[in-house]
């Protein structure tokens, strides 16, 4: 196939029912009705790419204008999005080219520094310079072992059921508060909080509409919120065994979180609970009186890659000073393949290309990976995917790219 590069372009309006059909046909889903047939509210149609076969879209791919939260700080990201290649064009170098001009162009036109996106198939993107930076914890476990322990402070607030304007009015404020301490999580605008509620009777899995609580404190102040589904079911005897869905639970304080979390432990006719979109170190468990009836399935979440070194290094801050040079090998972005000095502290860093001896090498793979502070560079070592040429620099550089919060993005785009 001649000039993949050259082929690829930005998709029109009109174009959209062509473009999203072939998207959810490699996906194996239905299309969504509502969107069908016009983009979706947040799509961003200049950032889109395909590649057309005739009046066939063969390849699809976009980019959300997002903004991550990073140890320390926040920084722009580009949030990859619809990528797709038809069974018809495999094996032609099509993703390469899509992955390429994305970057490329990133790194061009200097938007964001860094690019993140949901993996559906793990031996994708590391070829392309992404790395598993941020895991979700998929938590469950039977409702009569989750018991709150008796001495936790559920505060003097209450939990009220509320319909999803109320709710919105009251999670807003909360998220954008939680959100700027927790690396991984992205902003929320207008446009993002509508996706977030929408409720398609298709995307539901046989259960309940969803549902929504907020938890506001004697002064009126809402301070914690939750929403959710219950998936109905019955034994062959005819006792109740439903199943929670929890879709998010977030709070300003311990007590408010508590509290949020008794209310779903109580919910009549459930046997069982599930939150998949959970953090892989969720508070929860320290709260109940037994820990192990809280069992996790950790998989991987966001998958982050930094577009440009020096930017993406500079946007973060680091626990501990650092000052080391990184040897990066990046042969899909040249302009990042070199040696990078780093110099960060808590209130601030540096980082600018240099000639000087590396004190350790790493691939960019790795280095994205340990960007949010969830993945340490030790482990990687142990992995064989970071070299120590100066004695000890894994040892400070793991330290310094580490963070006190655990990483983790609460939803896929």
């Amino acid at each position: 196939m001649p000039d993949l590069q050259t082929q690829l372009r930005p998709i029109t309006t009109e174009e959209w029912p062509e473009f999203f059909r072939a998207m959810h046909e490699v996906f194996a889903e239905e299309t969504p009705g509502p969107f069908a047939e016009r983009p979706t509210p947040i799509a961003e149609l200049d950032r889109s790419l395909s590649l057309w076969d005739g009046e066939r879209v063969a390849a699809t791919a976009g980019i959300y204008s997002r903004t991550m939260t990073v140890p320390g700080g926040t920084v722009p990201c580009a949030g990859v999005t619809w990528v797709t290649v038809s069974p018809t064009h495999r094996r032609q170098g099509v993703l390469t080219a899509i992955m390429r001009r994305q970057l490329t162009e990133l790194h061009e036109q200097e938007r964001e520094p860094v690019a993140a996106l949901w993996a559906a198939e793990a031996p994708i993107y590391g070829r392309f310079g992404y790395g598993p930076a941020s895991f979700r914890g998929g938590v469950s476990g039977a409702v009569d072992g989750l018991q709150l322990r008796p001495d936790v402070d559920l505060g003097s607030g209450r939990v009220s059921i509320v319909g999803v304007d109320d709710y919105r009015a009251g999670a807003e404020a909360i998220y954008d508060t939680v959100r700027r301490a927790v690396p991984g999580h992205m902003d929320r605008d207008d446009r993002w909080w509508t996706r977030t509620v929408q409720d398609l009777p298709d995307q539901r899995d046989g259960a309940t509409p969803r549902r929504y609580v907020v938890h506001t404190e004697p002064d009126g102040r809402v301070t914690g919120y939750a929403a959710y589904r219950v998936k109905s079911s019955w034994t062959e005897n005819g006792e109740p065994d439903g199943t929670l869905l929890v879709q998010e639970a977030r709070a300003l304080s311990t007590p408010a979180y508590a509290a949020i979390w008794r209310f779903l432990l109580s919910i009549d006719l459930v046997r069982s609970v599930r939150y998949d979109m959970s953090s892989a170190d969720d508070p929860l468990r320290y709260l109940l009186g037994d820990p192990r009836a809280l069992h996790t399935r950790s998989v991987d979440g966001l998958w982050v890659r930094l577009v440009d070194v020096g930017r993406a290094l500079r946007a973060r801050r680091y626990p501990t000073p650092v000052n080391l040079v990184l040897g990066v090998r990046d042969p899909f972005c040249p302009w990042n393949d070199g040696r990078w000095h780093l110099t960060g502290h808590p209130s601030g860093s540096f980082c600018e290309p240099t000639d000087r001896d590396p004190d350790l090498v790493l691939d960019i793979e790795a280095l994205s990976s340990a960007y949010l502070g969830g993945v340490s560079l030790g482990t990687l070592q142990a992995a064989g995917r970071v070299t120590e040429l100066s004695p000890g620099a894994v040892t400070l550089a793991s330290t310094a790219f580490g963070w006190p919060v655990t990483p983790w993005c609460p939803e896929e785009f």
